[in-house]
């Protein structure tokens, strides 16, 4: 199926998830930013050193870096039928600089899928990870627990809350998300293009939501 989508939704919501297996299933690439800077980095590409630039000095990558490595990715035979772009972009200025690269390429985004989650849900799954201190071994106090509390079940060890994921921490991360994102939801339910999806339940009941959102877009 040729589609081209953007899944957003906040930290937690899920869109790594439903990209990965949709990506795979409708034959587009999945292209989620932080996983290209990274490629781009250790690629030493012009626009990767760039971006390296200002990852090592604790800065923000600016937009139009960003929009530049979407570009090139974008230009891989594999993208020719379409895309799942996963949790970007995050701003209006993004969203405007994205139209206009698909513009450039002669190109139609056909759909954008918002992941809608509740707060109290997010802040379940984003702090109940836990870690092994010893082994690095990742466990979910809801979703996947250890078998003896606190304990790692591979090596014994002790497992901690890290703390980006102490509720604090995560609370400030969806205050910004959602300051960032209210206007872009407006933007893209503006144009038409914005279908909202229930993000709790099971994964394959959001899947099937999801399809149920794109498949029009993408035949009609």
């Amino acid at each position: 199926m040729s589609a081209r989508v953007i899944f957003i939704g906040a930290p937690g919501a899920g869109k790594g998830t439903q990209a990965i297996h949709l990506a795979r299933e409708w034959g587009v690439p999945h292209i989620a930013t932080g996983d290209m800077l990274r490629e781009a980095v250790a690629a030493k590409t012009a626009l990767g050193l760039e971006a390296r630039r200002h990852m090592d000095s604790g800065g923000l990558v600016p937009d139009d870096v960003v929009i530049g490595l979407v570009g090139e990715r974008l230009g891989r035979p594999d993208a020719k039928a379409g895309c799942v772009l996963d949790g970007f972009p995050r701003t209006v200025a993004q969203a405007e600089a994205l139209d206009a690269l698909f513009a450039s390429k002669g190109i139609m985004l056909d759909r954008v899928v918002f992941f809608n989650v509740s707060r109290t849900e997010l802040l379940r799954r984003l702090t109940g990870r836990r870690v092994c201190r010893a082994c690095g071994r990742t466990f979910h106090l809801v979703s996947a627990p250890p078998r003896v509390a606190g304990k790692c079940d591979g090596c014994g060890g002790e497992l901690y809350q890290r703390p980006d994921d102490s509720e604090a921490t995560v609370a400030t991360r969806l205050d910004v998300y959602q300051t960032q994102t209210a206007p872009l939801l407006a933007y893209y339910r503006g144009r038409g293009l914005l279908a909202e999806v229930a993000g709790e339940g099971a994964v394959d009941r959001v899947a099937d939501a999801i399809r149920g959102a794109v498949r029009p877009a993408v035949t009609r």
